[in-house]
């Protein structure tokens, strides 16, 4: 049944916005393609009535003329440092939910410090990092723990079989490192911590066909703001496949090549969730292909249940916080294969 609800998606005509505009047409919903270039955004809509509103982060005015009549915006477009606080600004305005996509830590942290007391105060909905980094790591972590209510570790592997990253991804990476002086993050003991020695390379034993790999640990995603938001967790680290973090790392590696018919690349993903309390361990595992191409049904899922009213929190929370985990996954049928193993 098509919804027929309006989407304002701010970033439309990027890489992951593109997927995620043709999720929402999919699923029913009418996007609004917003963004600060008016060309790419006319592009996008040629031979459909989608429409373009274009907006820039600098002017406030034409934020809320992108969201004018939307039941929900998705901020697609990074660097998040510079988009995320005026768009849920405009959101707040016109007093409707906010998602963004965000794989930055500290642009993440940001929200969380700087709209958690004012959303709680205007019961509003604000939702960061609700893709493949951040989003997926922290549903399966809720997921596997169950009915735990605490835990020691929570580990997250991430086994992809390459990454080639998009423009937006490369940019993303370069605020970020600036903002944390070259240096790196982990979290353990119970807060982010800088340092800025080399990460240690280990063996992660990924569940078969893929079996043990060497991977690079405290490979810092965004799960290290997500998961702790709301989980009493004192120990989150993230790992990454050795190639994948080869290819990121090496400049003229290309970007995403589509394969079928859905835009896709060839790139699958296995994550491996390990969460462990005392002598007892708990592991979630998931599959699909292309992390950029899953974030859409990731963030549309989460916009179809807020607008339904499938929540269990308001103000700024995650999406372990916000949704029944376990659900949610099992929800993302066909584009996410989902193993829970307590």
């Amino acid at each position: 049944m098509r919804s027929g609800q309006t989407v304002a998606v701010y970033g439309a005509y990027g890489h992951t916005g593109r997927f995620v505009v043709a999720e929402l047409r999919e699923r029913g919903f009418l996007p609004v393609l917003a963004g600060r270039d008016p060309g790419k955004l006319k592009a996008l809509a040629y031979g459909t009535e989608l429409d373009v509103r274009p907006a820039s982060v600098d002017d406030p005015a034409s934020l809320d003329r992108a969201l004018a009549g939307a039941a929900a915006v998705i901020n697609c477009a990074g660097p998040f440092a510079t988009t995320a606080a005026p768009v849920i600004e405009a959101a707040l305005r016109a007093g409707i939910p906010y998602v963004d996509v965000a794989a930055e830590i500290e642009a993440n942290v940001d929200t969380f410090t700087h709209f958690t007391d004012r959303a709680r105060a205007e019961q509003a909905l604000i939702v960061p990092a609700m893709a493949f980094f951040g989003g997926l790591g922290d549903l399966l972590v809720t997921a596997a723990m169950g009915d735990w209510t605490a835990a020691d570790e929570a580990h997250i592997a991430y086994g992809l079989s390459s990454w080639h990253p998009t423009a937006g991804t490369r940019t993303a990476g370069a605020v970020s490192r600036e903002r944390r002086g070259g240096g790196r993050i982990r979290y353990a003991n119970g807060r982010l911590e800088h340092r800025h020695d080399d990460p240690p390379t280990l063996e992660w034993r990924f569940p078969d066909p893929m079996g043990p790999r060497p991977v690079i640990g405290e490979f810092t995603m965004a799960d290290v703001v997500t998961v702790p938001s709301h989980l009493p967790i004192p120990e989150v680290r993230t790992y990454m496949t050795v190639e994948a973090a080869r290819d990121i790392a090496t400049p003229d590696t290309p970007t995403p090549t589509a394969v079928d018919t859905r835009g896709r690349s060839s790139q699958t993903f296995l994550v491996d969730v390990v969460v462990r309390s005392g002598d007892a361990e708990r592991r979630a595992v998931a599959r699909g292909q292309d992390i950029y191409a899953v974030t859409a049904p990731l963030v549309v899922e989460a916009v179809d249940r807020i607008l339904k009213g499938r929540t269990h929190a308001f103000g700024v929370a995650s999406a372990g916080e916000i949704f029944d985990a376990a659900d949610f996954l099992r929800g993302l049928s066909p584009h996410i294969t989902l193993e829970l193993r307590p």
